[in-house]
């Protein structure tokens, strides 16, 4: 993986902005410095001329003066195992500009936190920098690596409701994240004892989203 400086990332306005609100939730919070980090998960090494060229077109962002980082690091990124809209669109510019042994460019905000911070200063801070549904905040530029990490697809397993009953999904429900009502649970039970079978996660999953509030407004009767 290659680690590529930014330009920074944040206004004169946002920055005094952002440090203002850091300083009101942390008062040990004296500066604040933020710049884009970029990372590409390359095949093999990049000639001179398309590190050039990777250069170019990462050269974006603010015109305020560069700073030599300091501070605490909190690098927020997209969530891992995710790929960012601006990872598909930049990797696609890469490729059409002749970088093809990148397989995906992915960015980052790099945000550096002076003061003497604790670690639950740390925590405070992290949750105001970035968004827990679809961000992740690392301590360390090289662990952004885990952002190009592929995971082995699981194993599809089922609920066996025909043996556990009710109490066997309304488990499913908790380990899986489904988010079932009540009365859906009870809905499913019925529907696959009916089937004499079990579901298996699959169904499950896209059950629960489809069936959503999210998707389908129940609560307001949409």
């Amino acid at each position: 993986m290659l680690i590529l400086r930014g330009a920074p990332a944040l206004s004169a306005f946002r920055h005094g902005k952002l440090l203002e609100q850091l300083s009101q939730k942390v008062p040990a919070v004296t500066g604040l410095y933020a710049e884009f980090a970029h990372f590409a998960d390359v095949d093999g090494e990049l000639t001179a001329d398309q590190q050039q060229v990777l250069g170019r077109l990462l050269k974006y962002g603010p015109s305020v003066p560069v700073q030599e980082p300091s501070g605490r690091l909190f690098l927020v990124v997209p969530r891992l195992g995710t790929i960012s809209p601006w990872a598909s669109k930049a990797s696609d510019i890469a490729h059409n500009c002749g970088l093809q042994s990148i397989q995906r460019l992915e960015r980052g905000i790099a945000y550096y936190v002076a003061g003497n911070l604790s670690d639950a200063d740390a925590e405070v801070i992290a949750a105001e920098l970035h968004d827990r549904m679809t961000q992740r905040v690392l301590g360390q530029l090289e662990q952004a690596a885990d952002l190009f990490s592929h995971a082995q697809p699981k194993p599809m397993t089922s609920v066996d409701i025909l043996a556990g009953g009710r109490a066997a999904l309304a488990q499913a429900n908790v380990d899986l994240g489904l988010a079932l009502a009540e009365d859906e649970i009870d809905y499913l039970v019925n529907a696959f004892q009916g089937l004499k079978r079990n579901p298996n996660d699959i169904e499950l999953m896209m059950f629960a989203q489809a069936n959503s509030e999210h998707c389908r407004h129940k609560i307001f009767n949409a």
